[in-house]
């Protein structure tokens, strides 16, 4: 039953960069959506801040406490992430929410795995049994012996570069987090039925939320309205939006763009996003000589730009080695483009349709399926209908902020 009195507070301390990750996203637009019925309080530092101005977050029922971390982020992303987590545990141990608030009522949420997020959301929770505090965990960290790739019995993974360094740090990040949530948290939010099982104890008492992704609707359906003429001018072949991160399969996927220009010399891939790996895709498009056939957006913020580079686009690309949703794709199939990716076991809920899967790690595979849908019309169409009628019709931040809400009142 819901609570008239309820109040939330947010901590997202760990947004960083100009893009926007997907538990950025997520917490934004929950946000946007129940602070229509009750108030919100976002601690979050100056970066952080910048970034939900610039997804409009903005309600008289949202306040934000803006950490003034900037000059010691200056030095580098190291001291910058320590700066943050000291400032998380500065508001657990400080911030006094009985004085304002009748406590049951008061909903704790922390917006990733990450310590400046789920350190305050804990201590609070020690401070106050009686809150409640929603953790989120969105991915679990790959083995760090296995890296950045996903195996099962029926997909044997060829990846040469497994960002195994990477992949530990992740993992030694979340490595104490979880049992603190496990003992103390009243929900978790996953982003897939596969991750209920790392919280086994909770999902027995119907404790884990499943928060499969979802798409802006209401701006991109808007657009579409406007500009539905845009999608019969076609100038890209495929377009990539996400994170250039390891996990991601972006300098395999310039590889694979190689072989598709091999036999249709002309394709051309659109690139939106950036990273830590944008130095080695551009280092691998110049290797392979493909500046005319492969175009860098960089980050590009919701609106008319994006829209209008998925709607002059055939496909969606979406190589992840290692993923736990793929949101970035959803945005693009709702323009009735169809999706292709490897074989991920997060992928059976959320693309059971409009996408086709290829072996993990088989890029000969992945370039030939690319090539299929770019010459057979008639099948990229029929799975680009595919594509919108899933995204239409089941992922919507509306319906999603709606259904979590009442999960957790």
């Amino acid at each position: 039953m819901k609570n008239k009195n309820s109040v939330f507070y947010m901590f997202a301390l760990a947004a960083y960069g100009k893009g926007v990750s997907g538990g950025d996203r997520i917490f934004i637009e929950f946000a946007r959506r129940w602070s229509k019925e009750y108030p919100v309080t976002i601690y979050i530092w100056e970066e952080g801040h910048q970034m939900c101005r610039r997804q409009h977050l903005e309600s008289s029922n949202i306040k934000y406490q803006i950490s003034k971390l900037e000059r010691w982020c200056k030095p580098g992303f190291l001291i910058c992430y320590i700066a943050r987590i000291i400032e998380g545990i500065r508001l657990g141990l400080t911030l006094n929410l009985s004085t304002n608030y009748y406590l049951p009522s008061t909903i704790i949420y922390s917006s990733s795995e990450f310590w400046m997020d789920s350190l305050p959301a804990f201590i609070l929770k020690l401070r106050n049994p009686n809150v409640k505090w929603v953790a989120t965990w969105f991915q679990t960290a790959p083995n760090p012996l296995r890296g950045y790739t996903e195996q099962s019995g029926k997909n044997i993974e060829h990846r040469e570069n497994k960002y195994k360094f990477s992949a530990f740090l992740y993992w030694l990040a979340q490595l104490p987090i979880k049992p603190l949530i496990k003992k103390y948290a009243d929900y978790v939010l996953v982003n897939n039925e596969d991750e209920k099982k790392q919280f086994p104890d909770l999902n027995k008492k119907g404790k884990v939320i499943v928060v499969l992704g979802a798409v802006p609707l209401e701006s991109i359906n808007k657009y579409l309205t406007t500009n539905y003429q845009l999608l019969s001018t076609k100038k890209y072949d495929a377009v990539f939006q996400g994170r250039f991160h390891p996990q991601k399969g972006v300098v395999e996927l310039i590889d694979i763009w190689k072989k598709v220009v091999e036999k249709l010399p002309d394709a051309k891939l659109a690139m939106i996003g950036d990273g830590p790996l944008m130095g080695n895709v551009k280092a691998q498009i110049s290797k392979l000589k493909l500046e005319k056939n492969i175009k860098l957006f960089g980050y590009v913020f919701d609106g008319h730009k994006k829209y209008s580079i998925f709607a002059k686009s055939k496909i969606v690309v979406h190589p992840a080695f290692y993923d736990s949703g793929g949101m970035a794709s959803a945005e693009a199939m709702a323009f009735g483009l169809p999706v292709i990716g490897f074989d991920l076991k997060s992928y059976e809920s959320y693309y059971p349709k409009g996408m086709e899967k290829v072996e993990i790690g088989n890029l000969d595979k992945f370039a030939k399926k690319i090539i299929y849908l770019i010459k057979i019309q008639l099948k990229r169409k029929k799975l680009g209908r595919e594509a919108r009628e899933l995204v239409q019709g089941q992922l919507s931040w509306e319906k999603r902020a709606s259904e979590v809400l009442s999960a957790i009142m």
